[in-house]
């Protein structure tokens, strides 16, 4: 396989999704341990990555409400 259908733009993007949810949330006092990238959605071909949000304790699920609960909303996000 060669390196560059192996790193695919949407690939790289999804990292770079990852990278700033995680610094978002660590301004908000938020860790999610499980957060990356969902490896059986790189696996396929061509890649199409998902993000793994992971489990969390009732704790950190309380602080992630908290903190989207003055959040504007997203009308128009894909799930």
């Amino acid at each position: 396989m060669k390196e560059d259908s192996m790193r695919p733009k949407e690939t790289e993007e999804a990292r770079e999704a990852v990278t700033e949810l995680r610094e978002a949330l660590a301004r908000a006092g938020i860790t999610l341990p499980s957060l990356g990238l969902d490896v059986i959605t790189l696996a396929a071909d061509p890649p199409r990555p998902l993000i793994e949000l992971g489990c969390c304790t009732p704790a950190t699920a309380r602080l992630l409400a908290a903190a989207l609960a003055g959040a504007p909303t997203n009308e128009g996000g894909r799930g």
